[in-house]
Order: C-alpha cells, then structure tokens, then sequence
C-alpha cells in the first residue's frame, strides 16, 4: 500500500497504474477511491490514473479534530499525492467534494495543474440555501455519528439527486451504499463539519474564477439541482471553461452514466493536450442575439 503525507503529517492511501500523462481522480462525501473504477479502468490504457481516499476515509488517517479538515487542506492534499507519486502536472478530476477540491486546487496551484474537470459542483454556494445546506450538513454529520456508517449510507444514498442512480442501475447504487457502509464514522462527520459546511461559495471567488487560466470542464446532471446554476455560473466566469448536462440524471455522474462520462473527460483531456481548449472567441457575445450588420 502506498501513502502520500500531507504538509501536516496526515498520511493519504494512494494506487497509481497506466503510463502516460497523469491523471488525478478526486471523490466526493459519498465515495472514497473505489469510486472512480469504472474511469480507472477506462483511462489507464493510455493514462496514468492515481486515485486517493481523503483525509477521514479509510485506510488513509482520520485526523480526530474537526480543525484537520478544510476546502484548503484538500486542495493542498491533492498536490501532495501527486508529490509522493513523482507527478509535476496533472489533470485532475473531481465529484462534488472531489470538484470543490480540484478547482482549489487550480486556484492554488494552477502551475501544476494541466486541465480540471469539475462536476456536480455547487452544494452549499446558492446565497439563499446556504443556511439550509449547513443545517443540512449538521444532520447529516450526526447521522454518521449517532447511527453509524453501516445504518446511515442507505438513508444519505436515497437522497433526492442519488435516486436516479438506484432508479437505472440498482446493483451499482447497492455497491456504491455498502462501501459507503464502510467509512468511518469519526472521518465522515468531520469531513461533513470541516470541509463541506465551510467551504466558501463560488459566487464569493469570482474575481479568482476570472483569473483562472486553467482548462475546465463543468459537468451537470440536470436533476442535480443545487448544482446546476453554480455550474452555469462557473462557465460563465471561468475564462477557459466548458459546460455539459447530462439528461436525466443526478449527482453521482461518473457511476451512473460512466459511459457517457468517460467519453467526455477523454474527448476534453485530448483538447487540452492538443492545444485545442481555449477561451470563448470574443465573437461569441452573450449580449449579442443575431448579428444585424
């Protein structure tokens, strides 16, 4: 088993395998390294792909206090995967948390990111539901302490956007809420607490998401409610970005149209490689409707 340390001395489980350009694979709340199978196995026959559990997931360390646990530390632990792997730049892919995650990341260290893809982003950044999504979290935080992991995953995999996973594909939702059964109590609350309910919103980084040159690519399900504006929003700030919704479909993007998925980040990464990614030509006026003269 491989482990990366991160700058505070947490220890970070990590697996490498393929050769070519790197790719990092972030998961969200929910999932933990397991979560990007269908992409790994995918992508490794002509990418290096390194997935990675969190600070809080098992068998990575969970630090016991809620003040080990912030949007910065994982931005800052992605990079230090990819320094305990020997990676200088990366393309990073993330899922919710995993987005939050690698669009820190871009910010932070935009020199040693090559492309990010970010999907399911925005829970907790809509101004008039971030109080509710903070009570929210709460609850859910003391559903993992007080229940448990094993009796609390199949309530939090029902949730309104995780259905329509457990609508199309019932054996895969059962396996994503069995390993998610098998997190850690102590790791998931604090990871509920530290990160996901302090997170700042994306509305409050705007003049940073301007700035941003790194290439992105914004993905939506659109029954995935409370992240698709933020995503509408982030392609319209974020100079070098792209957008995609997926029909008929919820938060867990990657498992539950891993098809569809992988097209799309491999379609996007060969852009990118390519040169072929770059901002909106200034042609396209968004205050322009048809061109009159």
């Amino acid at each position: 088993m491989a482990f990366a340390t991160a700058s505070d001395g947490v220890r970070l489980f990590y697996e490498a395998v393929g050769q070519g350009s790197p790719i990092v694979f972030v998961h969200e709340f929910g999932g933990n390294h397991w979560s990007w199978e269908p992409q790994v196995g995918y992508f490794s026959r002509r990418h290096r792909c390194i997935v990675y559990s969190a600070r809080g997931y098992p068998p990575s360390d969970i630090p016991q206090r809620v003040d080990q646990y912030s949007q910065t530390r994982a931005a800052d632990d992605i990079v230090d995967v990819m320094n305990a792997a020997g990676i200088e730049r990366a393309h990073v892919v993330g899922l919710s948390m995993g987005a939050f995650a690698c669009l820190h990341a871009a910010l932070r260290h935009p020199e040693r990111i090559l492309s990010a893809v970010v999907a399911g982003a925005g829970y907790g950044s809509e101004k008039d539901q971030q109080e509710y999504f903070r009570r929210n979290s709460e609850q859910v935080a003391k559903g993992f302490e007080e229940q448990g992991a094993r009796a609390f995953a199949p309530i939090y995999g029902e949730s309104a956007s995780r259905v329509q996973f457990q609508e199309k594909d019932p054996r895969g939702w059962q396996l994503f809420v069995e390993r998610m059964a098998q997190h850690s109590d102590l790791g998931a609350a604090n990871t509920m607490r530290g990160v996901q309910m302090r997170r700042p919103s994306l509305y409050d980084l705007e003049a940073e998401l301007a700035a941003l040159q790194v290439p992105l690519l914004v993905v939506a399900g659109d029954e995935d409610d409370h992240s698709i504006q933020p995503s509408v929003f982030l392609k319209r700030t974020v100079p070098r970005s792209g957008l995609t919704i997926f029909p008929k479909t919820g938060h867990t993007l990657n498992l539950e149209e891993p098809a569809l998925f992988n097209r799309l980040v491999a379609e996007f990464i060969a852009q990118v490689e390519a040169g072929r990614w770059g901002a909106r030509d200034p042609r396209a006026d968004p205050t322009q409707i048809m061109r009159a003269r």
